[in-house]
């Protein structure tokens, strides 16, 4: 199978409508398996992925330097994507800070470029805003590394519709990149209506819910003492119990369809596409070959139009933030 394809942004690459999220080949979602994860890039390849998220965080660094081989030896087929903007500090292993000022913008495409091994990013990101920094000046100094050659289009991840908007003014914007599932809908309030008047693509993360609508976990107390999920306060204590009762809609169109939950939740976001007018390339990040031939078979997969009003009301009885702390997402500036 190949995946049909879509560009990101008006004049932005052409990619496969779903592609790869790489974090937890390095970080955050437990014990990983460095030859497996490489593997698997290989076979998301030759299955029509070309969109590869990474950011400079994961790992601390770490994430950009496992890919950077396989993207080098694909360039011409890879478009590679990765961030700036969250700070980590070596002394402090949970310290998370949020940079967003043209000096900071310089110095982490440049670590960015290193790490990967390449001399141009296709698609940067500003992985979070602070809004202390004028989003104007952290646009502007991005705008400046297409100039130089170092980026080829932009991005921008957890923004509210307004926010997009004046960054579209400085310099345009191939992609928005939030969160986005059958649980998590706010980006539908601002975010998406003005990606798609102003013909920017939408890359949802975390599009399987960390995991959770596949029903591969029902509460933080089954994920390993170092999965950062245990965080989350929807997978949490009576939140948990709660929002699993929710995935049941998914488990039965799945089981009537003879497919996965996870192609189920998967198609749901691919179909958002048509009812909102834009185009959306979902990243699902997985570190195993079994899961990404799963679901990348979800990409031509069609939910009826009873199939989808089964699972409109979901996202509106999730109990819980989607993170412990949701300054660092766009739902306080709304």
């Amino acid at each position: 199978m190949s995946l049909p394809t879509a560009a990101l942004g008006t004049n932005g690459p052409t990619v496969g409508i779903q592609g790869l999220g790489c974090m937890g080949m390095s970080e955050f979602y437990g014990p990983t398996d460095a030859d497996e994860a490489l593997a698997t890039l290989d076979s998301a390849l030759e299955l029509g992925v070309t969109l590869f998220d990474t950011a400079d965080i994961y790992g601390a660094g770490a994430n950009e330097e496992l890919i950077g081989p396989f993207v080098r030896a694909n360039r011409e087929r890879v478009v590679l994507a990765t961030k700036f903007a969250i700070e980590r500090r070596a002394d402090d292993p949970a310290y998370r800070g949020i940079r967003n000022e043209p000096a900071y913008i310089r110095t982490a495409v440049d670590a960015s470029l290193r790490r990967l091994g390449v001399d141009v990013i296709d698609v940067y990101y500003m992985h979070r805003r602070n809004p202390a920094v004028p989003l104007a000046e952290s646009v502007g100094a991005m705008a400046e590394l297409v100039q130089a050659g170092k980026v080829r289009h932009l991005g921008l991840s957890e923004v509210t519709g307004d926010e997009l908007r004046e960054a579209y003014a400085v310099h345009p914007i191939a992609a928005v990149q939030s969160e986005w599932s059958i649980f998590s809908r706010d980006v539908e309030d601002t975010a998406v209506p003005a990606a798609a008047e102003l013909g920017v693509a939408f890359v949802p993360y975390s599009p399987l819910g960390r995991g959770f609508l596949t029903g591969a976990f029902a509460a933080a107390e089954e994920l390993s003492k170092d999965d950062y999920r245990r965080q989350h306060p929807q997978f949490s204590g009576p939140n948990a119990a709660a929002n699993a009762a929710l995935v049941a809609p998914i488990q039965k169109i799945a089981a009537g369809r003879g497919v996965s939950a996870a192609q189920v939740a998967l198609a749901w976001v691919q179909q958002r596409a048509e009812v909102h007018g834009l185009t959306v390339v979902p990243i699902p990040g997985t570190r195993k070959r079994t899961r990404l031939a799963e679901n990348t078979a979800a990409a031509t997969l069609r939910l009826t139009a009873e199939e989808l009003a089964a699972l409109e009301p979901i996202a509106g009885q999730v109990t819980g933030n989607r993170y412990a702390d949701m300054t660092f997402t766009s739902a306080g500036r709304e």
